[in-house]
């Protein structure tokens, strides 16, 4: 347990010590300890002899502690205690008695899709906690990078060699407009058919433009944004409000077909992003975490028809 110079003391030696003292009585500590009475005797001597100091008197009939002993007693009593304890919760961990899972998503992906896997790992392990935070795709990266939550799902921007990435899905650009638009009544949309409108759509540096804007300028085609803000929620609501037509992922179908909006999807080329479950490279996850992985990793080719991710 502890090693300091010549110092050896054991878990076994301290238990032994504490059983005596409450028993007063090598035999009966033994039985206590469910050890022979020589053993106990022995890991009594091997203490004494470890920390320097008589710990009991012994008399042909009697067994007093002495004033060393009492006052190591609290402070042994409390460590052991503490070991005790810290070995009931690492059991607990390891079997998933208890512990804390802790998600990094987009808030489209925190509002469609994680739920319902929240609800069936939490039937399964009821005593482990889980804490969904949703923020924009950007923020999800930075916060696996910097340990703030287990693992993410989102998308790794370019030069982030400390996470690794599990391809979970894939989930194709859309683009949203109102039921009345123009657009559609286009038997096939092109991405140069959009490229002429100023869209709604994410900033520069958020990792769903960068991967759409990188594929259409390799086809030579530019996008432009009349609006630019943060949240997927924003931008819906913003071509319900006549605003203007968006560009976003297949995840918000579910949101805009409940707010009557139509979403189309652009050929020539279809253009998808790949959705992945974020870790850092050099941490390992606890055991509650890497069951929730597994548990989208066994799903991964049903998460894009679980309202698509986003």
């Amino acid at each position: 347990m502890a090693n300091i110079g010549n110092m050896n003391v054991s878990l076994r030696q301290l238990r032994a010590f504490i059983a005596v003292a409450q028993e007063r009585h090598f035999t009966r500590a033994a039985e206590k300890l469910d050890l022979s009475q020589s053993s106990v005797s022995a890991l009594i001597h091997e203490l004494e002899d470890n920390l320097g100091l008589k710990l009991f008197d012994r008399h042909t009939r009697q067994l007093h502690i002495t004033q060393a002993g009492e006052e190591l007693l609290p402070l042994v009593k409390k460590a052991v205690a503490d070991i005790d304890s810290a070995i009931e919760t690492s059991s607990e961990l390891r079997t998933l008695g208890r512990g804390r899972v802790s998600i990094a998503a987009s808030s489209i992906q925190a509002a469609l899709m994680l739920p319902r896997f929240i609800r069936e790992f939490s039937l399964g392990h009821p005593g482990v906690k889980v804490d969904i935070h949703d923020v924009s795709e950007h923020e999800v990266p930075k916060m696996v990078s910097s340990g703030e939550v287990d693992f993410g799902i989102g998308t790794i921007p370019e030069g982030q060699p400390d996470l690794t990435a599990h391809r979970l899905s894939t989930d194709p650009f859309v683009i949203v407009m109102p039921p009345d638009h123009p657009l559609l009544r286009r038997k096939t949309l092109r991405w140069e058919d959009v490229a002429p409108i100023p869209l709604i759509g994410p900033h520069k540096g958020n990792p769903i433009r960068d991967c759409l804007d990188t594929a259409l300028a390799a086809r030579g085609i530019t996008l432009s944004r009349l609006h630019e803000v943060l949240l997927p929620l924003t931008m819906v609501g913003m071509v319900e409000a006549g605003l203007g037509i968006a560009v976003m992922s297949a995840a918000v179908t579910r949101l805009t077909e409940a707010l009557g909006l139509a979403t189309v999807m652009p050929t020539d080329p279809v253009i998808h992003r790949e959705i992945s479950l974020l870790v850092h490279a050099d941490r390992s996850l606890s055991p509650p975490a890497q069951r929730f992985r597994d548990l989208l990793m066994r799903n991964r080719g049903n998460l894009g028809n679980l309202g698509n991710l986003g």
